[in-house]
Protein backbone atom coordinates (compact mmCIF):
# COMPACT_ATOMS: atom_id res chain seq x y z
CA UNK A 1 0.00 0.00 0.00
CA UNK A 2 1.56 3.21 -0.87
CA UNK A 3 2.19 5.95 1.25
CA UNK A 4 -0.27 8.55 -0.37
CA UNK A 5 -3.40 5.93 0.33
CA UNK A 6 -2.79 5.53 4.04
CA UNK A 7 -5.20 7.26 6.13
CA UNK A 8 -3.62 7.24 9.69
CA UNK A 9 -6.58 7.45 12.52
CA UNK A 10 -4.10 6.44 15.64
CA UNK A 11 -3.89 10.49 16.70
CA UNK A 12 -4.32 14.04 15.25
CA UNK A 13 -0.09 14.23 15.87
CA UNK A 14 -0.01 12.43 12.87
CA UNK A 15 -0.30 15.37 10.42
CA UNK A 16 2.11 16.78 7.80
CA UNK A 17 2.70 19.93 6.87
CA UNK A 18 1.06 20.83 3.75
CA UNK A 19 2.39 22.76 1.07
CA UNK A 20 1.35 26.31 2.09
CA UNK A 21 2.84 25.71 5.44
CA UNK A 22 6.02 24.51 4.17
CA UNK A 23 6.03 28.06 2.27
CA UNK A 24 5.39 29.84 5.09
CA UNK A 25 8.06 27.85 7.03
CA UNK A 26 10.78 28.44 3.98
CA UNK A 27 10.26 32.17 4.30
CA UNK A 28 10.14 32.71 7.91
CA UNK A 29 12.14 35.76 9.24
CA UNK A 30 14.71 33.84 11.94
CA UNK A 31 17.08 34.41 14.39
CA UNK A 32 18.90 32.99 17.54
CA UNK A 33 16.10 32.64 19.69
CA UNK A 34 18.10 31.85 23.04
CA UNK A 35 19.15 35.61 22.26
CA UNK A 36 15.51 37.05 21.93
CA UNK A 37 16.20 37.82 17.90
CA UNK A 38 14.14 35.38 16.57
CA UNK A 39 10.79 37.70 15.51
CA UNK A 40 8.89 34.99 14.33
CA UNK A 41 8.88 33.20 17.60
CA UNK A 42 8.20 35.98 19.64
CA UNK A 43 5.41 37.34 17.48
CA UNK A 44 3.80 33.91 18.02
CA UNK A 45 4.41 34.18 22.03
CA UNK A 46 2.57 37.26 22.21
CA UNK A 47 -0.04 36.11 19.48
CA UNK A 48 -1.16 33.16 21.79
CA UNK A 49 -0.81 34.90 25.08
CA UNK A 50 -3.35 37.65 23.61
CA UNK A 51 -5.78 34.64 22.35
CA UNK A 52 -5.46 33.26 25.89
CA UNK A 53 -5.96 36.05 27.88
CA UNK A 54 -2.43 36.32 29.30
CA UNK A 55 0.49 38.62 29.39
CA UNK A 56 3.00 36.54 27.68
CA UNK A 57 3.97 33.56 26.33
CA UNK A 58 6.91 31.15 25.75
CA UNK A 59 7.60 28.67 22.73
CA UNK A 60 8.57 25.14 23.40
CA UNK A 61 9.20 21.69 21.79
CA UNK A 62 5.91 19.91 23.27
CA UNK A 63 2.97 19.92 25.45
CA UNK A 64 4.99 17.98 27.63
CA UNK A 65 8.31 19.92 27.93
CA UNK A 66 5.01 22.73 28.31
CA UNK A 67 3.30 21.18 31.33
CA UNK A 68 6.57 19.71 33.16
CA UNK A 69 7.88 23.53 32.74
CA UNK A 70 4.62 24.82 34.44
CA UNK A 71 4.60 22.47 37.30
CA UNK A 72 7.89 23.68 38.23
CA UNK A 73 7.42 27.07 38.27
CA UNK A 74 4.55 26.51 40.20
CA UNK A 75 5.37 23.97 42.90
CA UNK A 76 8.64 23.50 44.42
CA UNK A 77 10.76 20.06 45.47
CA UNK A 78 8.58 17.96 47.74
CA UNK A 79 4.97 19.76 47.18
CA UNK A 80 2.36 18.33 45.07
CA UNK A 81 0.23 18.81 42.52
CA UNK A 82 -3.24 17.27 42.01
CA UNK A 83 -4.77 16.48 38.94
CA UNK A 84 -6.73 13.72 37.24
CA UNK A 85 -5.65 10.28 37.39
CA UNK A 86 -6.02 9.76 33.97
CA UNK A 87 -4.65 12.68 32.59
CA UNK A 88 -1.35 13.85 30.76
CA UNK A 89 0.39 14.93 33.46
CA UNK A 90 -0.11 11.88 36.24
CA UNK A 91 0.10 9.05 33.33
CA UNK A 92 1.21 10.00 29.97
CA UNK A 93 4.47 12.31 30.58
CA UNK A 94 6.71 9.48 31.92
CA UNK A 95 6.51 11.08 35.70
CA UNK A 96 9.02 13.66 34.30
CA UNK A 97 7.93 16.34 37.48
CA UNK A 98 8.59 13.42 40.36
CA UNK A 99 11.67 12.15 38.35
CA UNK A 100 13.07 15.94 37.68
CA UNK A 101 11.75 18.48 39.39
CA UNK A 102 10.75 16.41 42.81
CA UNK A 103 6.80 17.71 42.94
CA UNK A 104 4.73 14.94 43.34
CA UNK A 105 1.76 13.57 41.70
CA UNK A 106 -1.82 13.15 43.65
CA UNK A 107 -3.99 11.64 41.19
CA UNK A 108 -7.75 12.39 41.41
CA UNK A 109 -11.12 10.20 40.36
CA UNK A 110 -12.52 11.54 36.98
CA UNK A 111 -15.96 10.48 35.87
CA UNK A 112 -16.87 9.15 32.64
CA UNK A 113 -16.55 12.81 30.80
CA UNK A 114 -12.92 12.47 32.54
CA UNK A 115 -14.20 15.43 34.97
CA UNK A 116 -13.27 16.22 38.25
CA UNK A 117 -15.14 17.34 41.13
CA UNK A 118 -15.19 20.02 42.99
CA UNK A 119 -15.21 17.93 46.45
CA UNK A 120 -12.76 15.78 45.94
CA UNK A 121 -10.34 18.88 45.35
CA UNK A 122 -11.65 20.06 48.62
CA UNK A 123 -10.97 16.65 50.08
CA UNK A 124 -7.30 16.26 48.59
CA UNK A 125 -5.21 19.70 49.96
CA UNK A 126 -3.08 17.90 52.57
CA UNK A 127 -4.00 19.82 55.96
CA UNK A 128 -0.82 21.82 57.38
CA UNK A 129 0.72 18.97 58.69
CA UNK A 130 4.79 18.17 58.40
CA UNK A 131 4.02 14.52 57.67
CA UNK A 132 2.30 15.77 54.50
CA UNK A 133 3.45 17.23 51.42
CA UNK A 134 2.41 20.82 50.64
CA UNK A 135 -0.63 21.19 48.33
CA UNK A 136 0.53 23.40 45.67
CA UNK A 137 -1.24 23.26 42.70
CA UNK A 138 -4.00 21.77 40.53
CA UNK A 139 -3.16 20.70 36.78
CA UNK A 140 -6.30 20.36 34.60
CA UNK A 141 -6.79 18.74 31.07
CA UNK A 142 -9.23 20.12 27.76
CA UNK A 143 -10.22 18.14 25.96
CA UNK A 144 -10.10 14.78 27.87
CA UNK A 145 -10.37 11.98 25.73
CA UNK A 146 -11.83 13.83 23.06
CA UNK A 147 -14.46 14.83 26.04
CA UNK A 148 -15.46 18.65 26.36
CA UNK A 149 -14.21 20.46 29.66
CA UNK A 150 -17.02 23.13 29.42
CA UNK A 151 -15.71 26.87 30.59
CA UNK A 152 -18.45 26.75 33.40
CA UNK A 153 -17.00 23.11 35.09
CA UNK A 154 -13.54 24.85 34.77
CA UNK A 155 -13.89 28.10 36.35
CA UNK A 156 -16.14 25.88 39.19
CA UNK A 157 -12.60 23.76 40.05
CA UNK A 158 -10.28 26.96 39.72
CA UNK A 159 -12.54 28.38 42.68
CA UNK A 160 -12.72 25.40 44.57
CA UNK A 161 -8.36 25.68 44.23
CA UNK A 162 -8.33 29.13 44.94
CA UNK A 163 -10.44 28.86 47.96
CA UNK A 164 -6.98 26.27 49.22
CA UNK A 165 -4.71 29.17 47.59
CA UNK A 166 -3.49 26.47 45.07
CA UNK A 167 -1.95 27.81 41.57
CA UNK A 168 -3.78 26.67 38.14
CA UNK A 169 -2.77 25.28 35.25
CA UNK A 170 -4.88 23.78 32.20
CA UNK A 171 -2.86 21.58 29.77
CA UNK A 172 -4.90 22.76 26.69
CA UNK A 173 -3.87 20.10 24.68
CA UNK A 174 -6.10 20.03 22.67
CA UNK A 175 -8.12 23.18 24.23
CA UNK A 176 -9.02 24.83 20.36
CA UNK A 177 -11.24 21.57 19.94
CA UNK A 178 -13.30 22.63 22.79
CA UNK A 179 -13.20 25.99 21.77
CA UNK A 180 -14.90 25.57 18.36
CA UNK A 181 -17.14 22.46 19.37
CA UNK A 182 -18.65 25.37 21.74
CA UNK A 183 -18.38 28.16 19.26
CA UNK A 184 -17.18 30.00 22.36
CA UNK A 185 -13.61 32.31 22.22
CA UNK A 186 -10.92 30.12 23.52
CA UNK A 187 -10.45 32.66 26.66
CA UNK A 188 -13.70 31.97 28.13
CA UNK A 189 -12.07 28.42 28.93
CA UNK A 190 -8.19 30.13 30.62
CA UNK A 191 -9.58 32.90 32.77
CA UNK A 192 -9.35 31.11 35.87
CA UNK A 193 -6.09 29.65 35.07
CA UNK A 194 -2.62 30.99 36.30
CA UNK A 195 -0.99 29.13 33.25
CA UNK A 196 -2.01 27.61 30.27
CA UNK A 197 -0.46 25.12 27.57
CA UNK A 198 -1.90 24.74 24.04
CA UNK A 199 -0.08 22.48 21.10
CA UNK A 200 -0.01 23.61 18.00
CA UNK A 201 1.14 19.76 16.79
CA UNK A 202 -2.19 18.17 16.96
CA UNK A 203 -5.64 19.45 15.56
CA UNK A 204 -3.81 22.45 14.23
CA UNK A 205 -1.75 20.45 12.14
CA UNK A 206 1.31 22.05 12.69
CA UNK A 207 4.74 19.52 13.23
CA UNK A 208 6.22 21.10 16.42
CA UNK A 209 5.49 23.08 19.27
CA UNK A 210 3.54 23.88 21.88
CA UNK A 211 3.28 27.66 23.71
CA UNK A 212 3.23 27.96 27.49
CA UNK A 213 1.61 31.38 28.42
CA UNK A 214 1.20 32.95 31.95
CA UNK A 215 1.90 36.63 33.58
CA UNK A 216 5.39 38.32 32.71
CA UNK A 217 7.19 36.90 35.67
CA UNK A 218 6.20 33.48 35.62
CA UNK A 219 6.85 33.30 31.65
CA UNK A 220 10.65 34.39 33.33
CA UNK A 221 10.93 31.40 35.47
CA UNK A 222 9.73 29.22 32.52
CA UNK A 223 12.50 30.66 30.21
CA UNK A 224 15.31 29.66 32.67
CA UNK A 225 13.21 26.27 32.78
CA UNK A 226 13.24 25.56 29.15
CA UNK A 227 16.79 26.57 28.91
CA UNK A 228 17.44 24.16 32.16
CA UNK A 229 15.88 21.55 30.63
CA UNK A 230 17.74 22.01 26.96
CA UNK A 231 15.23 23.08 25.17
CA UNK A 232 16.30 26.82 24.30
CA UNK A 233 16.18 27.03 20.41
CA UNK A 234 18.57 28.36 18.15
CA UNK A 235 16.71 30.04 14.48
CA UNK A 236 13.43 28.18 15.71
CA UNK A 237 11.22 30.57 13.58
CA UNK A 238 11.13 28.06 10.97
CA UNK A 239 8.63 26.62 13.58
CA UNK A 240 7.17 29.31 14.80
CA UNK A 241 6.22 30.14 11.26
CA UNK A 242 4.25 26.93 10.80
CA UNK A 243 2.32 28.07 14.45
CA UNK A 244 1.41 31.17 12.72
CA UNK A 245 0.22 29.39 9.84
CA UNK A 246 -1.98 26.92 12.02
CA UNK A 247 -3.54 29.87 13.96
CA UNK A 248 -4.51 31.59 10.14
CA UNK A 249 -6.09 28.03 8.96
CA UNK A 250 -6.58 25.29 11.01
CA UNK A 251 -8.91 26.18 13.59
CA UNK A 252 -12.25 27.39 12.34
CA UNK A 253 -12.10 23.90 10.25
CA UNK A 254 -11.45 22.11 13.49
CA UNK A 255 -15.68 21.27 13.03
CA UNK A 256 -15.02 19.00 9.53
CA UNK A 257 -12.83 17.07 12.33
CA UNK A 258 -15.72 17.10 14.53
CA UNK A 259 -18.10 16.18 11.77
CA UNK A 260 -16.67 13.36 10.20
CA UNK A 261 -15.83 11.95 13.89
CA UNK A 262 -19.79 11.82 14.75
CA UNK A 263 -20.20 10.68 10.96
CA UNK A 264 -17.74 7.68 11.17
CA UNK A 265 -19.29 6.52 15.21
CA UNK A 266 -22.99 7.28 12.72
CA UNK A 267 -21.68 4.30 10.14
CA UNK A 268 -19.78 2.06 12.87
CA UNK A 269 -22.35 1.73 14.89
CA UNK A 270 -24.58 0.17 12.47
CA UNK A 271 -22.12 -2.70 12.57
CA UNK A 272 -23.28 -5.75 13.92
CA UNK A 273 -21.30 -6.66 17.35
CA UNK A 274 -19.53 -3.06 17.02
CA UNK A 275 -20.12 -0.82 20.14
CA UNK A 276 -20.12 2.83 20.38
CA UNK A 277 -21.31 5.23 22.81
CA UNK A 278 -22.70 8.22 20.83
CA UNK A 279 -22.92 10.31 23.74
CA UNK A 280 -18.60 10.29 23.95
CA UNK A 281 -18.39 11.77 20.57
CA UNK A 282 -17.86 15.67 21.46
CA UNK A 283 -14.71 16.69 19.24
CA UNK A 284 -13.00 14.13 17.40
CA UNK A 285 -12.03 11.11 19.03
CA UNK A 286 -13.96 7.91 18.42
CA UNK A 287 -14.26 5.11 20.79
CA UNK A 288 -14.99 1.43 19.43
CA UNK A 289 -15.59 -1.55 21.73
CA UNK A 290 -16.62 -5.50 19.98
CA UNK A 291 -16.48 -8.55 21.30
CA UNK A 292 -12.83 -9.71 22.67
CA UNK A 293 -12.40 -12.56 20.38
CA UNK A 294 -12.57 -10.13 17.25
CA UNK A 295 -9.71 -7.66 18.72
CA UNK A 296 -7.08 -9.58 17.83
CA UNK A 297 -6.87 -9.29 14.10
CA UNK A 298 -7.94 -5.72 13.72
CA UNK A 299 -5.23 -3.54 13.37
CA UNK A 300 -3.04 -5.92 10.86
CA UNK A 301 -6.71 -6.34 8.92
CA UNK A 302 -7.14 -2.74 8.49
CA UNK A 303 -3.67 -2.14 7.79
CA UNK A 304 -3.72 -3.63 4.32
CA UNK A 305 -6.46 -1.88 3.61
CA UNK A 306 -4.37 1.18 4.30
CA UNK A 307 -6.22 2.11 7.40
CA UNK A 308 -3.91 2.63 10.55
CA UNK A 309 -5.23 2.44 14.10
CA UNK A 310 -3.49 1.96 17.65
CA UNK A 311 -3.94 -1.21 19.58
CA UNK A 312 -7.03 -1.91 21.89
CA UNK A 313 -6.99 -1.32 25.40
CA UNK A 314 -10.43 -1.38 26.50
CA UNK A 315 -11.69 -0.20 23.16
CA UNK A 316 -10.17 1.13 19.70
CA UNK A 317 -9.46 5.02 19.31
CA UNK A 318 -10.28 6.36 16.15
CA UNK A 319 -8.93 9.93 15.50
CA UNK A 320 -9.99 12.45 12.93
CA UNK A 321 -7.71 15.16 11.84
CA UNK A 322 -6.75 17.32 8.95
CA UNK A 323 -5.50 14.75 6.85
CA UNK A 324 -8.49 12.31 7.19
CA UNK A 325 -11.08 13.43 4.32
CA UNK A 326 -14.27 12.64 4.14
CA UNK A 327 -13.70 9.49 1.56
CA UNK A 328 -11.70 7.99 4.26
CA UNK A 329 -14.29 7.86 6.68
CA UNK A 330 -16.40 5.51 4.11
CA UNK A 331 -13.15 3.07 3.51
CA UNK A 332 -13.03 3.02 7.31
CA UNK A 333 -16.63 2.03 7.60
CA UNK A 334 -16.61 -0.38 4.61
CA UNK A 335 -13.37 -1.87 6.06
CA UNK A 336 -14.73 -2.81 9.52
CA UNK A 337 -17.99 -3.44 8.65
CA UNK A 338 -16.17 -6.31 6.19
CA UNK A 339 -14.27 -7.63 9.18
CA UNK A 340 -16.93 -7.98 11.41
CA UNK A 341 -18.64 -10.15 8.55
CA UNK A 342 -15.54 -12.55 7.69
CA UNK A 343 -14.04 -12.92 11.07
Amino acid sequence: MSQETVFDFRSDTVTRPDDAMRAAMAAAEVGDDVYGDDKTTANLEARVADMLGKAAGLFVSSGTQSNLIAILCHAARGEEFLSGRSYHTVYYEAGGAATLGGVIPCPLPVDTAGRLSAADIDKAVKPDDFHHPVTRLLCLENTVNGRIQTAAHLSDLCAAARRHKLNCHLDGARLMNAAVACNMDVSAFTAGFDSVSLCLSKGLAAPVGSVLVGDQAFISRARRLRKQLGGGMRQVGMLAAAGHHALDNNISRLHEDHQRAFTLATALRTIQNVHIDMDTVETNMVYVDMPEDRKAGLRSYLAEKGLLISPAKNTFRLVTHKDIPEHAIERFADSLASYMRNH
